[in-house]
C-alpha cells in the first residue's frame, strides 16, 4: 500500500460537558471525553469484567458550537476522525504528551435533551371513560372538510 491511513470511529458516551475556547477571528475548539467500554468473560473465575478506554475528543468550529448546544455528560455519540498527539512542556519544564481524536463527523445516537422531550410528550394524560377518544375529537374539528 503506497498511502496511510489515520481513521478512527468510536461509539461511546460522553464523560463531561463540552469544554469551548473561542478565539480571535470567530474560531472555536471543542473539547470532551467520552468513554468506551468492553465486556468480557474471565476464564478463570467466570466472571464478567468491564474495562473502559478514555478518548479525548477535539472538536472545531461549527461542530464544536452544535456539540456545545446538543451534547451533555452521559450521552451517546458516534465520533469519526483521526489520532493527533500533541507536545507540550508542562511548569517544570519536562516534555508531556497527549492523544487526541481530532473529530471530523458526528452522530448524536441519545441525548438528554431528547430523552427529556421524548418522555415528556409520552406521558399525556390518559382519557377517563367519560371523554371522546382523540381521533373522535380530531373529527369533529375537521367537520367542515369536503372528505
Amino acid at each position: 500500500m503506497a498511502g496511510t491511513l489515520n481513521k478512527v470511529m468510536l461509539i461511546g458516551h460522553l464523560g463531561d460537558e463540552v469544554k469551548m475556547h473561542f478565539f480571535d477571528g470567530g474560531n472555536s475548539i471543542g473539547r470532551f471525553p467520552i468513554a468506551t467500554n468492553e465486556t468480557y468473560t474471565n476464564r478463570q473465575t467466570n466472571e464478567r469484567v468491564t474495562t473502559t478506554e478514555w478518548h479525548n475528543v477535539v472538536v472545531r468550529n461549527k461542530l464544536a458550537e452544535i456539540c456545545e448546544k446538543y451534547l451533555s455528560k452521559g450521552d451517546k455519540v458516534y465520533v469519526e476522525g483521526r489520532i493527533k498527539t500533541r507536545q507540550w512542556d508542562d511548569n517544570n519544564g519536562n516534555k508531556r504528551y497527549t492523544t487526541e481524536i481530532h473529530a471530523t463527523e458526528m452522530t448524536f445516537l441519545t441525548t438528554r435533551k431528547e430523552l427529556d422531550k421524548s418522555q415528556s410528550k409520552n406521558n399525556v394524560p390518559k382519557a377517563d371513560s367519560s371523554s371522546k377518544p382523540v381521533s373522535e375529537e380530531i373529527a369533529d374539528k375537521n367537520d367542515d372538510l369536503p372528505f
